[in-house]
């Protein structure tokens, strides 16, 4: 059987500016705390400073708060952006994480998405994916190597450094490095023997180069001594689905405008459609692949042509917005628990299989059933006089 697919959110967050910031950060918990009950796999939550919709600034913080309310889901930073932390004070945190998740922890890496968050901390752009492999070297020293780790940059310093406590998990949590369309996430993930996180997979560009990235990532890893697997490999995309897509299009038009032009002014991922006219955005998303809007079919439809064009992953998230007012969300994500899930986990094969069965061999199955019923009852008269009858006793 192929190896079952899993699934979770990619929570940026994306809430629309002027709501209230304290009730929308208790809704991302409470919708973690669903998915667990849900089955979801996953939760990756985002780190951001500015442009007011991302705004959950620590992953850390969120992941300890979701960690407290859920039992089963596993929680990344999705992602922490490595130049903007010095590498021991970012790793000592994820390990705490570790510890106190007890294993449930995943550590997801980037260079960074806002250009004003750099901005603020006068950081050069350019700079940024050079910092982010620095800093991603230096941490796996620090969770590998027994030995004080000393490095020196031209932004951060390590001398004699080492953790004071070693990982929960072993020989550490799962790392994975967010790549979008350029090749530089794939190509670190593979240096450094880590997972990617395909950040616009389902975006025209993103969708091109999934095939690129894992051959990128895969020679890289040989390179440097690593083995990759296609389940460490995680695919994003936004996804809402109804019993129609009639109801999938009447829903969004709550919020996919506000995040359309978020993508088309002011962050770096190219989701957002060319189409000049924002009546026509959202049809213009479900056109070219980069979002589905319709019916849990749609959403089989995706994953199909992404295991197509990659040649197969290991994890799905949905990119969480709020596209939606908050029970047609909770719908979407339990439609999708519920009849998309199935399709690419193998979870009801054997029960639809037990049913067909017994359908198939109805006759024979109840019939011998009712024969041994019926013999029970001759004999027992024979034995006792008494006359039964199905429909009730009959004394002679």
């Amino acid at each position: 059987m192929e190896r079952p697919l899993r699934f979770g959110i990619f929570m940026a967050p994306f809430h629309p500016s002027g709501q209230n910031p304290t009730l929308a950060l208790e809704r991302d918990l409470e919708l973690i705390t669903r998915l667990d009950e849900l089955g979801y796999d996953e939760a990756w939550i985002g780190e951001h400073h500015s442009a007011g919709l991302e705004i959950i600034a620590s992953p850390e913080v969120m992941i300890a708060a979701a960690a407290q309310r859920t039992r089963h889901i596993r929680l990344g930073t999705g992602v922490s952006s490595l130049p903007y932390h010095h590498p021991l004070m970012l790793v000592d945190r994820i390990v705490l994480l570790d510890h106190l998740t007890r294993g449930r922890v995943m550590f997801g890496v980037g260079p960074g998405a806002l250009p004003s968050d750099a901005h603020m901390m006068g950081i050069d752009p350019a700079t940024q994916r050079t910092r982010m492999e620095e800093s991603l070297g230096a941490i796996m020293a620090l969770l590998t190597s027994d030995e004080p780790v000393s490095i020196q940059t031209d932004w951060f310093t390590l001398r004699d450094a080492r953790l004071q406590l070693r990982p929960y998990t072993y020989p550490h949590f799962e790392i994975a490095v967010a790549a979008t369309v350029s090749p530089a996430g794939p190509r670190t993930a593979g240096r450094y023997g880590a997972g990617v996180l395909s950040l616009g997979a389902t975006s025209m560009g993103g969708f091109a180069v999934l095939g690129d990235h894992w051959k990128i990532w895969n020679d890289q890893a040989q390179k440097f001594g690593h083995q990759v697997d296609r389940s460490t490999w995680r695919l994003v995309g936004p996804m809402h689905i109804a019993p129609t897509r009639k109801q999938a299009f009447e829903e969004v038009e709550y919020g996919i405008h506000e995040w359309i032009d978020y993508f088309r002014n002011v962050v770096a991922l190219p989701l957002a459609p060319e189409e000049p006219d924002p009546r026509k955005w959202p049809q213009a998303l479900v056109d070219s692949g980069a979002a589905v809007i319709g019916t849990p079919d749609d959403a089989i439809a995706q994953i199909e042509r992404l295991k197509k064009q990659s040649g197969g992953f290991g994890c799905f998230l949905i990119m969480a917005n709020d596209w939606v007012e908050r029970r047609a969300s909770l719908a979407s994500y339990e439609l999708l628990a519920k009849e998309v899930f199935p399709c690419f986990q193998g979870s009801s094969d054997l029960a639809i299989r037990s049913r067909e069965w017994c359908r198939r061999d109805h006759d024979q199955l109840v019939g011998g059933a009712m024969g041994a019923v019926l013999k029970e009852i001759e004999r027992y008269e024979k034995d006792t006089g008494y006359r039964v009858s199905i429909a009730g006793p009959a004394q002679n």
